[in-house]
């Protein structure tokens, strides 16, 4: 029944764009909450309260009905998050992620379908992140048909300084009532921009942002960057362009395909006064025009000079020759993200070497390793899967000999072990050259 009536909220926003919709709260009721309370993953870290997934399913239906009592009478307060800092790839920096309560993450699922449902029809073809049916393969996909079949001479590579925590709140908002007018969803909306955050037991309030981490936060980062960036690319920018221009854009990562250099540097200057009226900048250390193309192949291979690369979504593009010579880019496993993810690894074996037998944390590793080749998995990019898969065995096996201090197994021991328990072997899972992506 939830299902039904998203799937008919998700036509009438195809069929008028610019209609805006007044009644949508009714949908965050008892059964609805009980729905999305299934999606939850139990393996998910708790809020301050630490309340686990499994504890909230306890008495569920009454706390749901409780929980919609609440909202009904606006009483309902959304919890702080819980502030937790991850590595940033490639930077001593850390990058910060809130944890909602059990509680809030179900309420914030259910506000994400409906928003989703809403906001699909007005999102553009060049938006790729956390959006239904699509992935970061799909926008690898449009770069690699933007250089070897458009008129692609320069890249600009933007990165928007801390998108999510600089977020404004207002601006957010008149992005939402661009469709809907319900007062006691945008009211509900806004209690969660507000919520606030806990951070080393200290309370920290929200003026601005939304935090990264947060169910709802990718779909309300899309709303926020439909209007400031996409739209206005589409009309204001592309029209004035003097060639070919396209924009690719995975959440707050982008990339502005140009044709002219002229277009490339007048874009990014543009762009620095559009993000700035939005409270947004660009994080100049991070933000370039590349040379990058079949003109500026040709130019290096005259020149002898070497081809220059960028990386986005985690892999390094490059140009290099193809089977019959010609000249055409590729996409590897980026040296930042190779190396994230074996330390990860390495991290991971030292915790859990002591604390479970082998059997049982071989499986753990062999679902990583699949994990690693299901994204990084593309055309071009085998030799790199392979060097993880020989640099994740070659730390097995020195992990395995550091639980005592006698040797456990030496290497043709590990090397048997593994040919009778078989880790995934380097596997392209998407190819960039049939059309449905999948080979």
């Amino acid at each position: 029944m939830m299902q039904k009536k998203l799937n008919q909220i998700a036509v009438r926003a195809k069929q008028d764009e610019r209609l805006k919709f007044t009644s949508l709260v009714h949908l965050i009721n008892a059964k609805n909450l009980a729905e999305c309370y299934k999606e939850l993953r139990r393996n998910k870290a708790c809020g301050i309260d630490q309340v686990t997934v499994e504890a909230y399913g306890k008495n569920l239906e009454e706390r749901l009905k409780a929980l919609v009592d609440r909202m009904k009478r606006k009483q309902y307060q959304p919890q702080p998050v819980r502030r937790v800092y991850i590595p940033k790839a490639g930077s001593k920096e850390s990058r910060g992620l809130g944890i909602p309560f059990t509680e809030d993450k179900v309420v914030q699922i259910m506000l994400k379908k409906i928003l989703e449902n809403i906001y699909e029809a007005n999102f553009l073809d060049n938006s790729y992140g956390f959006r239904p049916c699509r992935s970061c393969h799909q926008a690898v996909k449009a770069l690699n048909r933007a250089v070897m079949y458009k008129s692609t001479n320069y890249i600009v590579e933007v990165d928007i300084k801390k998108f999510y925590d600089n977020i404004q709140h207002k601006w957010l908002m008149k992005c939402l009532r661009e469709r809907i007018i319900d007062p006691n969803l945008l009211w509900l909306i806004k209690r969660f921009l507000k919520a606030g955050v806990i951070e080393a037991g200290h309370y920290e309030a929200t003026e601005q942002g939304t935090p990264q981490g947060g169910i709802v936060s990718p779909v309300l980062a899309n709303i926020y960057l439909h209007y400031v960036l996409d739209l206005w690319f589409e009309k204001k920018v592309k029209p004035k362009s003097r060639g070919y221009m396209e924009l690719i854009r995975y959440a707050d990562d982008l990339l502005v395909c140009c044709e002219s250099e002229e277009d490339a540097k007048e874009f990014l200057e543009s762009l620095e006064q559009r993000l700035g009226k939005f409270g947004l900048e660009i994080a100049e250390s991070k933000t370039r025009i590349v040379k990058f193309g079949k003109k500026g192949w040709q130019q290096a291979k005259r020149e002898k000079k070497k081809t220059e690369s960028f990386d986005f979504l985690g892999f390094t593009h490059y140009s290099v020759k193809s089977r019959n010579g010609r000249l055409v880019i590729g996409h590897k496993t980026s040296k930042i993200n190779l190396a994230r993810k074996l330390k990860e690894i390495k991290e991971w074996l030292k915790t859990i070497r002591n604390q479970i037998c082998l059997k049982d944390w071989w499986q753990v590793l062999k679902a990583k390793l699949r994990g690693h080749y299901n994204y990084f998995g593309v055309s071009g990019n085998y030799r790199w899967l392979s060097k993880f898969n020989w640099a994740v065995k070659k730390l097995t096996f020195r992990w395995i000999n550091r639980r005592s201090q006698k040797k456990s197994m030496n290497w043709e021991q590990f090397v048997h072990y593994t040919q009778v328990n078989p880790l995934p072997e380097p596997k392209i899972c998407f190819s960039l050259y049939t059309l449905g992506g999948i080979s």
